[in-house]
């Protein structure tokens, strides 16, 4: 089951991926490590360097992507992006935090994608 939710979040990373530079987004990096974790994409939208958070899901039965997005994702997703400003000397650019949802349908290889700017402030 682990490698199937991998290839789905896979999937739906390149999913989002498409539709951010669809949406006037650079993409700088994709699925950054470092040893605080990994953030799925690293972009620039206007003035603002974003580190986005990819959630993807078939079903809403236990809830909507975003909601996986609690505040101790959020903590770690802040730690890591503080570690990326840090290695590289990115300070003086404003920054936000994005979650994109997209949900998949199991009828066809339509989806849903839904872009939250600003999704967590830290």
């Amino acid at each position: 089951m682990k490698h199937l939710n991998k290839d789905i979040g896979n999937h739906g990373e390149n999913i989002a991926a498409q539709y951010l530079v669809n949406n006037k987004y650079t993409i700088i990096e994709r699925n950054f490590r470092c040893k605080f974790g990994e953030i799925d994409i690293i972009a620039y939208n206007l003035d603002y360097l974003c580190f986005v958070e990819v959630k993807t899901r078939y079903e809403t039965k236990f809830g909507f992507p975003l909601e996986a997005v609690n505040i101790t994702k959020q903590h770690k997703i802040q730690r890591i992006a503080e570690f990326y400003i840090y290695e590289k000397n990115c300070y003086n650019l404003n920054f936000r935090f994005d979650v994109v949802e997209v949900l998949l349908n199991t009828i066809n290889n339509e989806c849903n994608v839904e872009l939250i700017k600003n999704a967590f402030i830290t």
